[in-house]
């Protein structure tokens, strides 16, 4: 049997290897898989090596208390993969922990994949000679990706994003109403604070206090939090004492509808904007670090706007509220702006056009072209 190990450290990452997995068993269905990965993976039949909530942390200080325990499943990862010999190594996303793994195994003969390009683009780019060393091919999702990476080397395969085959613009609003009785003049606000503890602790108070001075000027709002596996107590906890207590989405079919049925939505950056794009949804970006973490990423970025969707379209599609902007009063603003004028809502849906036209590629699925981009490392390896 041929093995395929999936290395996934966060909770996106856990939903892309769930898919490869499935989209690579109907190529060759007598693959067989183990790695780390979390919720989706599991269901689809890996057996983790360890919690993968462990390995979802973001920011310099929410590591350092971290490392002696991140070092301790470093090894467990390494001696685990070398042990097993798979085929190939696919590891996605979550550079710190992957691409470090990727580094003790492949000077060992384990050919890599990289799934979900390390956006050193945006800020370091500097790294990109140390990533050659790393992997044998990059699975881009973004198509300005491949030159860069191509520049240093590095073969790149684009796979298209996997917001695409998320489902999101498939839910139905009168549905997720009627199944939480929501009053005809009742206006859905969504709420997605992130699925890493450090987001959750950063975002969630910010985000509550914005709605009760949005709802204070736009009465009949109701908060709908959209809950990711690895921090769903903390965000049940949080959102508590919000006035308008908040209803829970949790599956993927709850949040398809709960899009569906957004007049607005208050996004925490990164893949959830995009997703939330999809499905139409206008919304306001907030994110925070920690304040040393944010000093030096100011000193390194490279780029003009954080939003993948900004970023995509090459112009302010959404409005960006981050560290010292993203603030109670400067969030409900941008949200009271939305529920308030057509014309923004309007504005927002027609970037969103643009930017997914741009994730596309000419056939398939993201998924099944990555497994095909996968296979065919794994037979120029001569391991299947």
């Amino acid at each position: 049997m041929t093995l395929i190990y999936i290395a996934a450290g966060e909770a996106s990452g856990d939903i892309l290897g769930a898919r490869l997995m499935a989209a690579l068993r109907a190529r060759r269905p007598g693959l067989e898989f183990a790695g780390i990965g979390g919720e989706r993976m599991a269901e689809a039949g890996l057996e983790s090596l360890f919690p993968m909530r462990e390995l979802s942390l973001m920011g310099l200080l929410e590591v350092i208390p971290n490392l002696r325990r991140l070092a301790r499943r470093m090894d467990e990862a390494e001696a685990d993969v070398l042990a097993r010999r798979p085929a190939v190594l696919v590891t996605i996303d979550a550079p710190s922990f992957t691409l470090r793994l990727a580094a003790r195994v492949r000077p060992k003969g384990i050919p890599v994949v990289h799934y979900v390009a390390p956006q050193v683009w945006a800020w370091r780019p500097g790294r990109v000679a140390e990533i050659a060393e790393r992997v044998d091919r990059i699975l881009a999702l973004l198509p300005f990706e491949p030159p860069f990476f191509e520049r240093a080397g590095i073969p790149v395969t684009f796979v298209g994003h996997p917001v695409l085959e998320s489902g999101a613009a498939a839910g139905d609003a009168a549905r997720f109403r009627a199944a939480h009785g929501l009053r005809p003049g009742e206006r859905v606000v969504l709420v997605m604070p992130g699925s890493r503890r450090s987001e959750v602790r950063r975002l969630l108070a910010v985000f509550g206090a914005a709605l009760r001075r949005a709802e204070a000027e736009v009465p009949g709002l109701r908060p709908v939090v959209a809950l990711a596996g690895p921090v769903e107590a903390a965000v049940r906890a949080g959102s508590a004492g919000w006035p308008v207590p908040p209803i829970f989405a949790r599956t993927a079919a709850e949040k398809h509808d709960a899009y569906a049925a957004a007049a607005v939505g208050l996004i925490k950056s990164g893949t959830s904007s995009l997703e939330v794009a999809v499905a139409g949804v206008p919304h306001v970006v907030g994110y925070k670090v920690n304040p040393v973490t944010a000093a030096i990423v100011r000193r390194l970025i490279q780029v003009p706007f954080v939003s993948l969707v900004n970023l995509l379209a090459e112009r302010a599609v959404v409005p960006e509220l981050l560290q010292q902007d993203c603030t109670p009063a400067r969030l409900a603003a941008a949200l009271v702006a939305l529920l308030r004028d057509p014309g923004l809502v309007a504005a927002q849906r027609e970037g969103f056009a643009t930017v997914l036209a741009r994730l596309r590629v000419p056939e398939g699925l993201p998924s099944e072209a990555a497994a095909v981009a996968v296979l065919r490392v794994l037979d120029a390896a001569g391991r299947d």
